[in-house]
């Protein structure tokens, strides 16, 4: 596994300073957002002449664009944010490929008009299902038309709430070009800490073969998505990094959820975690 990092959580005034940034601190990859080149979350252009800066502050540092962030809402109720959101996502995945980037990190969000991240009561509701299925599937054929894959994540307020709906939405698209981001500390719903294994074991055995983008985070509490920095919390780490490797799993693991102070002290805490997880076995 390769640890990297969310390119956001180093704030500089350049790209290249990113970039001097994430390698400075020894990770091998990153997420790249936009903002970090000066440009929004999810752009209106993303101009080639950008991505070229983009792309050389990568190679000359050695770091690898793992992958991108494209995140909107796909179950806005609204219609027409969905469609402007997808016409964004189509900017970014135009550039990937000049990026070197094979991955976009989706959302898959929830029925809240104003916070992609935060439970709604119609988030269960079939229409719910019916339009973040229907962006799901317009997303997808923009990734493979620009041969990139995205990666949907699993998180206890969206409307993918479980592995089980990650599966159903797997299965439902049918496409190479939809896998999944695991964050094992967005996996617990309220009164499910306390069965920490079962929960992370069910989630591989759901949908472990198609992870290829893996987050380190964790969490104090279950009922919500985790946002302490990576050792500090309860997840067991133990586990979730065995569990990655049982299953094959060789791709990036990528810090966020921390500050930029906190960046050594997590890297060290994988590095450490990793140099002790058993290698992979025929048992998956």
């Amino acid at each position: 596994m390769q640890i990297g990092i969310l390119s956001k959580v180093f704030v500089r005034p350049t790209v290249e300073a990113v970039f001097d940034a994430v390698a400075a601190a020894g990770l091998e990859c990153v997420q790249f957002n936009p903002e970090s080149a000066g440009l929004a979350p999810m752009p209106d252009g993303f101009p080639a002449r950008i991505a070229e800066r983009v792309r050389r502050a990568a190679v000359d540092r050695r770091v690898v664009i793992a992958s991108v962030q494209g995140t909107f809402n796909m179950s806005h109720p609204d219609a027409e944010f969905r469609r402007e959101g997808l016409r964004r996502l189509r900017e970014i995945a135009t550039v990937c490929g000049q990026l070197g980037a094979p991955v976009i990190a989706i959302c898959i969000g929830t029925r809240d008009r104003e916070n992609m991240w935060r439970h709604h009561p119609d988030n269960d509701s079939p229409q719910a299902w019916r339009d973040m299925t229907a962006c799901v599937r317009e997303a997808v054929d923009i990734a493979s038309e620009d041969g990139v894959t995205l990666a949907l994540e699993p998180e206890v307020s969206n409307v993918v709430d479980s592995p089980e709906k990650a599966r159903r939405l797997l299965d439902e698209i049918g496409s190479p070009h939809l896998k999944i981001t695991l964050d094992a500390a967005n996996l617990f719903h309220a009164g499910e800490l306390s069965r920490m294994s079962e929960v992370l074991e069910n989630a591989f055995a759901v949908v472990g073969h198609d992870i290829i983008l893996a987050h380190a985070k964790d969490l104090s509490r279950d009922g919500e998505a985790g946002q302490e920095a990576a050792g500090t919390g309860r997840l067991d780490y133990d586990r979730y990094l065995s569990l990655l490797r049982a299953h094959g799993f060789d791709g990036p693991l990528l810090l966020h959820a921390l500050s930029e102070s906190q960046v050594p002290g997590c890297v060290t805490f994988l590095r450490n975690k990793l140099a002790r997880v058993a290698p992979p076995s025929n048992k998956f």
